[in-house]
């Protein structure tokens, strides 16, 4: 299936590993050309180099730090200026530590606010322009199962990733005249390094083992295992086509069944 992107540009933040990589060679599939970011310049470069030689498409990586407002607008402006324009953003950026509500004080909570909204609202307000001027674009944000159904243990992700729903909403609704379509993406359980850390996480706590992490996981999800990062991608990638041109405003969650709730 022709998705309509090729020859696109396409910022995606935090793509150096997990979900942001996947989204990345996804894109990159389809013929966008393809920005990446992060903080590791070496991990960085290394995954550049993958999705350019296993995709043969246009890869470009800025090194920078989603949490540095300055960072994000020299780094949109030189995604502009190399490629031309910034028509497909996927927001991204690591999950803050797990932990309960007595395992942190309000400079965590501020902290894990401009991880993941603020930066997301920067990226957008930098890279929208660009997009008015075409009278298209694609707004992609990546955030979690946590903002439509808490994590015990996250309550900084409950708290944060929940803000990036409601300005997401929002900003759909205000832009949609130009034909840019603001969407969410909520993960479940996926296989990725973030998982692997609370696995590690929950061991370390005496509750039980890695093993046992999986296996409970496993258990509350009704299609009985975690996803993989090649199927949220495909649903991102999908997002960002031409075809998807009349969704905007959605929040989709890509877990298996795991969230219990209607909406």
């Amino acid at each position: 299936m022709d998705l309509g992107i090729k020859n696109k540009v396409a910022l995606v933040t935090a793509s150096s590993s997990g979900l942001g990589k996947a989204a990345a060679f996804s894109l990159a599939r389809e013929g966008a050309h393809v920005a990446i970011c992060a903080r590791n310049v070496e991990k960085l470069s290394k995954t550049r180099n993958l999705i350019a030689a296993e995709t043969g498409g246009i890869v470009k990586a800025y090194p920078a730090d989603v949490t540095d407002g300055d960072q994000i607008k020299s780094m949109v402006k030189a995604v502009a200026d190399d490629l031309g324009s910034v028509e497909i953003l996927v927001c991204n950026a690591g999950g803050p530590p797990p932990g309960l509500w007595n395992d942190f004080d309000p400079e965590d909570y501020r902290e894990a606010v401009e991880l993941n909204l603020l930066s997301t609202i920067t990226l957008c307000y930098e890279t929208i322009p660009y997009m008015k001027r075409k009278n298209w674009g694609r707004i992609i944000c990546i955030v979690s199962i946590s903002a439509k159904q808490p994590v015990s243990n996250l309550i900084l992700s409950n708290t944060a990733r929940a803000g990036v729903l409601g300005f997401a909403k929002s900003l759909s609704n205000q832009i949609a005249r130009f034909s840019i379509t603001v969407n969410s993406v909520c993960p479940g359980y996926t296989k990725t390094e973030r998982v692997d850390n609370l696995a590690q996480s929950f061991a370390e706590s005496g509750k039980g083992t890695v093993n046992d992490f999986y296996d409970r996981l496993e258990a509350e999800i009704p299609m009985g295992r975690i996803g993989t990062t090649e199927e949220f991608a495909q649903t991102v990638a999908f997002l960002a086509s031409k075809g998807a041109g009349y969704i905007t405003g959605a929040a989709i969650q890509i877990d298996g069944g795991f969230i219990k709730g209607l909406f």
